[in-house]
């Protein structure tokens, strides 16, 4: 809880704490074990170096036209319905967007799920990132705690109907792009750039990287020298995989407490909506990813919802030789930490925290401001983890919460409505954030003034 020593442990002493708990091994499950997330020590940091350069704001902004088309096809869906106010329970539906995104973004596969919502890819995205219900969260609780008795009852975190759908769209999406000489400026191709040693850690001078919960990439994931170019099919498939299950549900998550936030404050909604409409003036009618990032309040909105309901409650780390915590404080102990000992970072605590956010449970853009953002301590704000081994997509996450934010309220006013939430109970079924009974709010379609 202390943000000097997560400096401590994640930054300055971080060849310490190199590693996330990999609780089923490359082994008993080739998808898991093989993701960013998962590799351990330097086949982690050889990983981080070769993906790190397909996720700077460069490639954001190749990316962003695929985000634009899925943000349009998602307010045209609400626009057709016969009523000024669509019911809308967003859980579900966000689920729908992020997974066109990341169809689009990363597997080059178009999906209309509000539409088609029984499409492949759909279904197999929710089934591999679903963990509602007691035997599922069991489930995760054994591969978590109790990885021999998985290895010895053959249990897996994606199972195999999920994992060879993902091999087969890979594989067959990077043999008819070779074969034809097809260029489509996302992951899969990014990814294949990477195999053959293509992609560099550029970023253009002339692209704006905005945004106060953005993770400024380390120098580990800046190593061009440890960039893999042996990156088997396999390989390339757990990344796009794993890219998938952190994008289906936690940016969904995200954007959920955001339509919240704005539906129980309709002032904060008002002033987002006005700076919506001004940007669209600027732009002439169509939004630009610069337009975007330079939204101030907009970016104050979505760091204030990540503070207050962060997608990913805490994360860990696993000590990788011994390690003492020296006393600094009158009456502490020394802490004696051991080889394959974890340490916590209780995100949501510390975003609750009153000695580094006042009157925590408010809902307050503004300690986001240009005046005040400054005073926020250092380490206490960690939505997208902290040091080396943050989340690589944070930029990705961002952008796509603030695209599919600014075509909403370019169209629609979120409102309360009966079903609604308020105030809100968060639910105990499942391990991440979300509402009991779900996110049920309403989109009243706005007169805009010609």
């Amino acid at each position: 809880m202390d943000p000097d020593l997560i400096k401590q442990i994640t930054v300055k002493d971080f060849d310490h704490f190199l590693d996330h708990n990999q609780f089923i091994s490359e082994e008993d499950d080739p998808l898991w074990g093989k993701n960013l997330f998962s590799l351990k020590g330097d086949r982690w940091k050889d990983m981080r170096a070769t993906l790190s350069p397909s996720f700077t704001s460069s490639k954001m902004r190749a990316m962003f036209g695929f985000m634009t088309k899925c943000g349009e096809q998602f307010v045209h869906h609400f626009q057709t319905e016969n009523t000024k106010t669509a019911i809308v329970e967003f859980k579900d539906t966000f689920t729908k967007f992020t997974n066109d995104v990341i169809a689009s973004t990363a597997f080059g596969v178009t999906c209309d799920s509000l539409k088609d919502p029984e499409n492949e890819f759909y279904v197999m995205g929710k089934e591999a990132t679903d963990t509602k219900g007691f035997w599922k969260n069991l489930r995760v609780i054994v591969l978590f705690i109790c990885p021999s008795v998985c290895k010895l009852l053959g249990i897996k975190v994606f199972d195999k109907r999920i994992s060879e759908f993902f091999r087969r769209l890979v594989k067959t999406n990077i043999e008819s792009r070779e074969k034809n000489g097809i260029v489509r400026p996302d992951m899969i191709h990014l990814l294949m750039e990477a195999r053959k040693g293509r992609l560099k850690h550029e970023q253009s001078a002339s692209v704006i990287d905005a945004g106060f919960a953005v993770v400024e990439e380390s120098n580990v994931g800046k190593e061009e020298n440890r960039q893999k170019k042996q990156l088997s099919d396999d390989d390339l498939t757990a990344q796009a995989l794993i890219f998938f299950f952190a994008g289906f549900d936690s940016v969904s998550t995200l954007m959920c407490f955001a339509v919240y936030e704005l539906a129980v404050n309709p002032d904060v909604q008002q002033k987002l909506r006005e700076e919506v409409d001004e940007t669209l003036k600027n732009c002439n009618g169509s939004l630009t990813y610069e337009a975007l990032l330079k939204m101030k309040y907009m970016d104050m909105v979505i760091s204030e919802t990540l503070r207050k309901w962060p997608s990913a409650i805490a994360s860990d780390r696993i000590c990788n030789k011994p390690y003492t915590i020296e006393p600094i404080r009158d009456g502490e102990k020394a802490v004696h930490l051991e080889k394959g000992d974890i340490v916590w970072l209780p995100t949501y605590c510390l975003h609750r925290d009153k000695q580094f956010y006042p009157d925590p449970d408010r809902f307050d853009p503004e300690r986001f401001s240009d005046e005040n953002k400054g005073n926020i301590y250092p380490y206490s704000y960690i939505p997208f983890g902290s040091g080396p081994r943050s989340c690589i997509g944070n930029r990705f996450a961002l952008l796509e919460a603030k695209t599919i934010l600014f075509y909403i309220l370019s169209k629609f006013e979120i409102t309360v409505v009966d079903k609604s939430p308020v105030p809100l109970k968060l639910a105990k079924a499942q391990f991440n954030l979300t509402a009991e009974g779900g996110f049920w709010f309403g989109l009243r379609q706005r007169k805009i003034a010609e």
